[in-house]
């Protein structure tokens, strides 16, 4: 019921519209802080479905009410892979909201319904017509009875947007901050859109460092149906700088994925450094830890069926993904190392 917990209803509600976006649907999304302490989160999706559910209620009412009956369980026109876990997210966001409405342009109509703490305030009801694409606005007002803290921080929402730009390249995140103005007297807005991803996410993070290889190495491919995209650079500095995702989701205590990043690296340089006879000369054995002074790296992954352990539940525990991802960066590195004699 802390800060974290009132940004959490954001970050669900921008989860789910980044899944239709990254499913084919819509390339803009926009969230607005408004004076009344209430989040608009607008997208360029299908918009909710406002037909009936089998149940005799409105779809748009399940989605809002009742848990785990988000669009990716279905087994079929479910999403491929989706940053949320559980299907819980927006029914959670509502149940904690004084006030949330949903507004749907679908077909030249506007649907609206409106809730309160969870509870439907009436049905769904037809407001007016529209000759704007289909889309769909949430705005949710977090219940104070229940947060300690309503006052939504600009710079917490802003910077994780920028990341979530990166890590979802060309999709475009914006924000507008109506409760205060800048020195121009406008509101405070930003807009963040990457078009390469990981590898702008690298150098935004390298910004003061100096890098030790020209390119940003960069790898993009899927095995057994897991994509796996990563970035990454070396610079002078002796530190260690990695990143981990899962669905987006920040895996702060790594787990499998980074496991089979770190293994393929060692087992690939090393190899390569052997082959081509670096390593008479030492007298020393070189280890992992050699090979990660000074890297900055981001490894992103997303998995149909993440399975998350420890304290936090931000580390990843799908066993099958350390193979995975240690094979797509064995076979991706060799190859850019022969390519990179230089780099090497």
């Amino acid at each position: 019921t802390d800060s974290r917990g009132l940004h959490h209803l954001v970050w669900e509600t921008v989860d789910n519209a980044i899944d239709e976006a990254l499913n084919g649907f819509g390339k803009k999304i926009t969230i607005t802080l408004e004076k009344s302490g209430a989040v608009c989160v607008e997208d360029e999706g299908r918009g909710m479905p406002i037909g009936m559910h089998a149940s005799g209620v409105p779809t748009i009412q399940v989605i809002f009410t009742v848990l785990h009956a988000g669009g990716k369980f279905s087994s079929e026109g479910g999403y491929k892979t989706s940053g949320g876990l559980h299907g819980v997210g927006v029914s959670c966001v509502n149940a904690l909201s004084t006030l949330l409405v949903a507004e749907v342009h679908r077909g030249g109509k506007i649907f609206r319904e409106n809730f309160s703490k969870g509870v439907p305030q009436g049905t769904m009801e037809i407001i007016g017509e529209t000759t704007e694409d289909d889309h769909g606005t949430i705005t949710f007002k977090p219940d104070s009875s229940i947060f300690t803290v309503t006052e939504y921080d600009y710079e917490t929402l802003a910077s994780r947007l920028r990341e979530l730009a990166y890590l979802n390249k060309g999709i475009k995140l914006n924000i507008t901050d109506l409760r205060t103005k800048n020195e121009n007297g406008e509101s405070v807005h930003d807009e963040y859109y990457s078009t390469e991803g990981l590898k702008e996410f690298v150098k935004f993070l390298d910004a003061s460092r100096e890098s030790l290889i020209e390119n940003t190495i960069y790898i993009d491919t899927e095995k057994d149906g897991v994509p796996v995209e990563v970035a990454m650079q070396y610079n002078t500095s002796f530190s260690e700088n990695v990143h981990s995702y899962v669905n987006n989701i920040n895996t702060i205590e790594g787990g499998t994925h980074l496991t089979g990043f770190r293994r393929a690296l060692t087992r690939t340089l090393k190899k390569y450094a052997e082959d081509s006879g670096m390593l008479t000369k030492l007298k020393f054995e070189i280890n992992g830890d050699d090979f990660r002074e000074g890297l900055t790296a981001i490894v992103s992954v997303k998995v149909q069926e993440p399975q998350f352990e420890g304290q936090t539940k931000t580390k990843l525990g799908n066993g099958e993904v350390a193979g995975v991802v240690d094979q797509a960066i064995s076979g991706a590195l060799t190859h850019y190392l022969e390519e990179n004699p230089k780099d090497a």
